[in-house]
């Protein structure tokens, strides 16, 4: 199960599922939408702020390299 806390859980997922995302200039309503729908995500959609989207594009960046 992943919550919006779980930010390098997310990170590795995201680049299992999107390995050719442009991640450095992703808009953050695409990046929620595809936290939200990943496999195991169980998290309130609401709770998430442009802070968490921020930090889970920085680790998604740090996750490729």
């Amino acid at each position: 199960m992943i919550k919006w806390t779980n930010i390098e859980d997310i990170a590795i997922a995201l680049e299992d599922v999107y390995p050719d995302e442009d991640i450095a200039n992703i808009r953050f309503t695409k990046l929620k939408k595809m936290v939200t729908t990943l496999q195991g995500f169980n998290d309130n959609p609401d709770r998430c702020n442009e802070r968490i989207l921020e930090a889970i594009q920085l680790k998604w960046i740090e996750e490729r390299s």
